[in-house]
């Protein structure tokens, strides 16, 4: 039988798949790589946490919910990836003992104007808890491959973010940088720029993390990805996203450690309400090296809640060859004191 392409797929196509429990030991799991917050971590230590109660990491469930996509719709079409999510918002915790069901829905559909061997199809994802109430959204461009089209030649050049990056100012004093992590709002520094450290992608962690949540053939093997337009076998986006927070976790820790010599008081952290424009501008193969760094780009009073502010940075990704890989922005919350 064969794969389902671009053209099965037309607007308004609805497909629904239920059933992933959501387990203690995951979760735990889970954070110990990739997430290491105590809300995440302790059942008991996470009651005092916002969350009231363990609950999973962000990007665990996105990791999940590519695992119910893979089972359903990706394993059996002739899909190409993802250049990135448009938008995430985590709606409430998701905890140990929840289902997740999900709903993907095709909003908009085109063919690629400089790959016309690709289709691009405009997709929303709702999950819900096994009560019926959402608890994650997701708007993100899939390509598939169109009908009778051959697979697209590995293609290493790096995709273009939808708009370029505010021209901020670089600090060279590290004091000045650390106020990304500033628990008040007038502390925090526009431009303040933090590294966040490495990480290796080797060939059995990336095997790993895609035969768990994102199977498809381009992340298991060599011989799945020579089949693709990755041409050697690459990461799961979500897995280098993961690595991502992982090394935000490290250096924030690793800055509270040291909070007595900082002149200004540390933001507790906390849940958070999502992202947006995640880009994988470029696949990261086994054995690259992917360093992060996260940069303050605005700052303004939360829009229904005066006494607080929101903070919003961008992240990147860069491999050992200078090239970026990896885009995300994301918010936090500050006190307006």
């Amino acid at each position: 039988m064969s794969k389902k392409t671009f053209e099965d797929f037309p607007v308004g196509t609805v497909v629904r798949r239920s059933g992933y429990e959501v387990t203690e030991p995951e979760v735990i799991a889970f954070a110990r790589a990739f997430d290491p917050q105590p809300m995440h971590l302790d059942p008991v230590a996470a009651k005092a946490t916002r969350h009231k109660g363990l609950s999973s990491p962000g990007m665990l469930t996105c990791s999940m919910v590519m695992r119910l996509l893979c089972d359903t719709i990706l394993n059996d079409a002739e899909g190409l990836g993802a250049p990135g999510v448009d938008e995430t918002r985590w709606l409430r915790p998701v905890r140990p003992g929840m289902v997740l069901h999900m709903e993907w829905r095709v909003m908009s559909a085109r063919v690629s104007q400089t790959r016309p061997e690709m289709g691009l199809l405009g997709i929303e994802v709702d999950t819900r808890d096994q009560t019926g109430e959402l608890v994650m959204t997701m708007r993100y461009p899939g390509l598939f491959l169109r009908r009778d089209a051959s697979p697209p030649p590995p293609d290493d050049s790096p995709k273009s973010p939808r708009a370029a990056p505010e021209q901020l100012p670089v600090f060279d004093d590290p004091m000045v940088n650390l106020t990304r992590f500033a628990h008040r709002h007038e502390d925090v520094v526009i431009g303040a720029r933090v590294e966040l450290g490495s990480k290796l992608f080797t060939r059995e962690d990336i095997i790993h993390f895609a035969t768990k949540y994102d199977p498809q053939p381009f992340h298991l093997s060599d011989e799945g990805a020579a089949r693709s337009h990755f041409g050697r076998l690459a990461s799961s986006g979500w897995q280098t996203a993961s690595n991502y927070m992982r090394c935000f976790i490290d250096t924030r820790d690793s800055v509270r450690a040291r909070a007595a010599s900082l002149p200004f008081a540390l933001n507790p952290g906390g849940p958070s309400p999502g992202f947006r424009n995640l880009r994988w501008l470029r696949p990261v193969h086994a054995d690259d090296t992917i360093t992060y760094d996260t940069t303050v780009i605005s700052k303004e009073p939360h829009a229904t809640r005066p006494e607080l502010g929101v903070v919003r940075n961008r992240a990147t990704g860069v491999n050992q060859n200078g090239v970026r890989v990896f885009e995300i922005e994301g918010s936090s919350l500050t006190t307006m004191e």
